[in-house]
């Protein structure tokens, strides 16, 4: 029996990562000095990778990633949509399932990857490491079965994220010092690179080589830390096909939409006159808030083109086309197969409301005396100083409570008129307890406390059905009956439309402890999070698995 386990994890660590580095140990974390837009700086890296290795596993696989951390910070690494049923020790965020990974020590991730194929993703789940600290997963189908589309002839990993020329942790600290908002970043990035329109790009532009007349997959992933992203290319249809790793009813469309956190697949045929065409991704913002608008770029070429043919930019979505962004959302919906179904609770066991607000408290050492918090249901979360898992499952007193309210105390007009005045945020490590099995509704409400805003929020331990959306007030009367409850999306991050709600429904059958939070990473810092403590079932496989021995100590 041990034999056949050993044959098992050597079999993984041959075909999972032998493609993709060339180290024997997969994540050393590791500073390394990289140029971008004419500005040298160190960054913290995988094993010296910007982005990190993409780890290839198979529907089924057991997965062991040891990641030794040889960078000044402490560090966590979260498998972004892997649902890590019972092995909440193996999920990553730091003070949520574990301590983080301090310097000069190790950690082995060991999970199963069990009915999921398809995009997800890996980043840090410490402060905003995950700026530099990210890479694609991709997982294969069981062997023999095909994908639910076209075979396409290649595929790629596309993965869209942000550059800072300064060091990222201290404009961060400096800016929280202040009471401030971080500076926005100094460009978007296809593959870790900005891209023809910015300085010293020569080196630094992705490019994609095709066939005339091939299909390719690309494997779409937002790893921004504070931007929606219109995506697309010149004189090319995409076909999506994914999205969070669950495949959809394929519809074609010129550019997509995608959150931070979010990922999807999409099919493009190089059907197009043999030529350069851009590949482009900028920002998608429709509230009155400071971002980046800068247009990462790449190429997608026709093979046999020379480079001097000049590339043609894609028409992408005006910054802030709403409509674009709610009817491409509204095209969303589950394949619903006999093979893959959409098993969406009808039945709701329980429903949740949870209002999303910004404020600002009193900082007397801040700039204006002030600083920004954001709140679900007016509370702020504080983070612990251990994880809330280990507390949960040792019992450990005072850690965290579990009275996290279901509704906001006070109701008031949403989505109204702007409110500035003092509502009065309290803040605290409030926990939501789930009894196990229970399906649960939970409808995200934006506010206009402050600022009205789009945000894309994460579950994780957890994919969930997206059974309706609109703009304004969530109307419990009315809407509801709007629901789609046959074929709704079924994912891992949604977004909440700006001056809008979000209602999504999934059944509580992983026990543990499962961080819930805006992928915003500056909304995250304000507080924008909480917790649903899921309890232990009745069986003996309905229950949190032991921790690791290895498990980092707080």
């Amino acid at each position: 029996m041990k034999k056949e386990e050993e044959k098992r994890k050597k079999k993984f660590v041959l075909r999972a990562w032998i493609p993709v580095i060339t180290s024997s140990v997969f994540s050393q974390v590791q500073v390394k000095n990289v140029s971008r837009l004419c500005h040298a700086k160190p960054i913290v890296t995988i094993n010296g990778r910007f982005p990190g290795p993409t780890i290839y596993v198979r529907e089924g696989d057991r997965v062991l990633i040891n990641v030794t951390n040889h960078a000044q910070y402490n560090m966590s690494i979260h498998w972004h949509g892997l649902k890590q049923y019972r092995n909440g020790w193996a999920d990553g965020p730091a003070y949520v399932t574990q301590c983080p990974i301090q310097t000069g020590s190790s950690y082995t991730y060991d999970f199963n990857v069990t009915g999921q194929r398809g995009t997800l993703w890996w980043h840090a789940h410490i402060l905003w490491l995950r700026a530099t600290v990210y890479g694609a997963i991709v997982i294969l189908p069981k062997q023999g079965t095909p994908f639910p589309f076209p075979q396409p002839y290649r595929e790629a990993e596309i993965i869209l994220g942000e550059w800072w020329n300064g060091n990222v942790e201290e404009f961060v600290n400096k800016a929280n010092n202040l009471g401030l908002p971080p500076n926005s970043s100094d460009a978007h990035t296809i593959n870790g690179k900005p891209g023809p329109l910015f300085p010293c790009y020569e080196k630094h532009t992705f490019v994609m080589e095709v066939e005339q007349g091939k299909t390719y997959l690309l494997r779409i992933i937002n790893a921004a830390l504070n931007d929606e992203l219109f995506f697309g290319i010149a004189g090319h249809n995409l076909t999506v096909v994914e999205v969070d790793a669950v495949y959809t009813k394929p519809f074609t469309t010129e550019a997509i939409l995608i959150a931070p956190g979010q990922t999807t697949n999409v099919l493009v045929q190089a059907n197009q006159a043999s030529g350069r065409y851009f590949i482009a991704a900028r920002p998608f913002m429709d509230a009155p808030v400071a971002i980046d608008n800068k247009t990462a770029t790449g190429i997608f070429q026709y093979r046999g083109i020379p480079n001097t043919v000049l590339p043609s930019l894609p028409q992408l979505p005006a910054s802030n086309d709403t409509a674009f962004a709610l009817s491409y959302n509204k095209k969303l919906k589950s394949l619903n197969t006999p093979n893959f179904p959409a098993n969406v609770p009808l039945k709701v066991d329980r429903k949740l409301f949870y209002t999303i607000g910004f404020g600002k408290e009193s900082c007397p050492t801040c700039l204006n005396g002030t600083r920004f918090v954001a709140s679900l249901n007016n509370i702020s979360f504080e983070m612990p100083q251990v994880g809330l898992l280990q507390a949960h499952y040792f019992n450990l007193k005072g850690v965290f409570k579990t009275d996290f309210p279901d509704r906001p105390q006070t109701p008031f007009n949403y989505t109204g008129a702007p409110l500035t005045a003092n509502l009065g945020t309290s803040t605290g490590t409030r926990l939501s307890k789930i009894a196990f099995n229970s399906t649960v509704e939970l409808v995200l409400q934006d506010t206009n406390l402050l600022t009205v805003e789009s945000h894309p929020f994460h579950l994780h331990g957890y994919n969930f059905f997206v059974v309706g959306t609109g703009i304004g007030n969530f109307d419990p009367a009315k809407d509801p009956a709007k629901y789609n409850l046959v074929d709704p999306v079924e994912r891992n991050t949604v977004g909440v439309p700006t001056g809008g709600w979000t209602a999504i429904r999934f059944r509580a059958d992983n026990p543990g402890v499962w961080f819930m939070h805006c992928h915003l990473e500056l909304h995250t810092g304000w507080g924008l999070k909480t917790a649903f403590v899921v309890e232990d079932g009745p069986g003996s496989d309905h229950s949190v698995l032991p921790p690791p021995k290895d498990l980092p100590p707080c």
